[in-house]
């Protein structure tokens, strides 16, 4: 939209000025071919300089856009701690720093143009000096109509070609752009499930044979990178069974629920389900029989029912009712203004920690999963809140082969 319009318009009206040119006075045309590969040449050399300019700019818009989303999650703990005028500090500097960084690309783009203009126009002056002295010299049969002629069409397209050339600033910003896009389409699959196996039943049946995974590379790792989470871990769990982990912070407790969920893959020994390697696995299909209910509930902005009902379009009042019920979530959904349309807030900020617990456990129960993982889910609540949670556990184990990680035996 930025350069379609002006760059055909440019484009033909420097084409429509050469065609006239050459037929007029074709001796000409070589000249006047020599400005706009010149042009081109001025155009190119300082591209590189506008491409470094650009995405660096690019890289402080992403920085600020990430500082002041933390700043606005961290209000609480900043306001708690009297801690307004240094978070406002750091966001004054990461604004500085955008300025700066955009009053550099300003002024490299200023002095493109303008270099390219002056340019343009001593080119042109030369140009027509030498028509005017053909002319009175009377070579090439050149007339003085013909040096007005060309000296109208040279400011034409002159105008044109600097229209052309400041174009390059609004170009390259957009091919920034697209890279900035490209980088994440051309990142690797996190996962490849081309050609593999599609799972149409689960019963259940998951067994570690001689697992091991060491994380690579990566910040906030729980563990030193070469170092092993997880070495030598060999369990077989029935269909149906429930399996607890319980072990202090680091003891790669999670690290087994993300493998058994697909997340992470072995690099040493192999995990089976139902007697399958899952390296040979579509983990896609797989992950339609498998639930989780997290530490942190997520919930979006939308209402009760979608929240629930997430993924599973064709699921209807009654599912969603009968999930709430078995959820323990049902007494407190049906005091809600709207009842199932009732929206929840962003991140489910209307409801409190164990409300949005069991909405969680509702969204697990609805999808009725054959493997089922429950990651600290009752540590963040009330004696009351945990009892119902349990409660609704309950149900949702029955049946299901479940892996629970917990701090505390009472939830175990």
């Amino acid at each position: 939209q930025q350069t379609a319009e002006t760059g055909l318009g440019a484009l033909t009206v420097l084409t429509g000025g050469l065609v006239v040119i050459a037929v007029r006075t074709p001796e000409f045309v070589p000249v006047f071919l020599c400005v706009v590969p010149v042009a081109a040449l001025l155009v190119a050399r300082l591209r590189t300089r506008l491409r470094t300019q650009n995405e660096h700019f690019r890289h402080e818009v992403e920085h600020l856009s990430s500082r002041v989303t933390e700043m606005t999650r961290l209000i609480p703990v900043t306001r708690a701690h009297g801690l307004e005028g240094k978070a406002l500090r750091r966001v004054d500097g990461t604004l500085r720093q955008v300025l700066s960084s955009g009053l550099r690309l300003d002024l490299l783009n200023g002095r493109f143009a303008s270099l390219a203009w002056v340019f343009l126009n001593a080119v042109g002056v030369l140009f027509l000096t030498g028509a005017a002295l053909v002319s009175y010299y009377g070579y090439w049969s050149v007339t003085p109509g013909d040096v007005v002629m060309l000296s109208a069409f040279l400011t034409t397209l002159t105008t044109s070609t600097t229209t052309l050339a400041g174009l390059a600033p609004v170009i390259t910003k957009g091919l920034e752009s697209v890279r900035s896009v490209g980088e994440v389409l051309q990142a690797p699959e996190l996962e490849d499930n081309e050609g593999k196996s599609e799972v149409g039943s689960v019963r259940g049946e998951v067994a570690f044979e001689g697992v091991g995974h060491t994380y690579s590379e990566g910040p906030g790792r729980e563990h030193e990178e070469g170092r092993p989470a997880v070495r030598d871990f060999t369990l077989r769990v029935a269909p149906g069974e429930t399996v607890a982990l319980v072990g202090a912070s680091g003891a790669g407790k999670s690290t087994v629920l993300n493998l058994v969920i697909g997340f992470i893959r072995p690099t040493s020994g192999r995990l089976l389900l139902d007697g399958i390697d899952m390296a040979g696995l579509d983990l896609r299909t797989y992950r339609r029989f498998v639930s989780v209910v997290p530490q942190e509930s997520i919930l979006f902005d939308g209402t009760v029912r979608e929240n629930v009902a997430y993924g599973m379009d064709d699921a209807g009042d009654d599912a969603v009712r009968t999930a709430l019920r078995d959820a323990n979530a049902l007494e407190f959904v049906d005091r809600l203004p709207q009842g199932l349309d009732t929206l929840v807030g962003e991140h489910g900020a209307r409801l409190s920690g164990g409300q949005r617990q069991r909405l969680a456990i509702a969204r697990a129960l609805i999808r009725d999963p054959r493997v089922l993982i429950l990651d600290e889910a009752t540590s963040a609540l009330d004696t009351r809140s945990e009892a119902l949670v349990q409660q609704a556990l309950a149900r949702l184990l029955r049946g299901r082969t479940t892996f629970v990680v917990a701090h505390r035996l009472s939830t175990v």
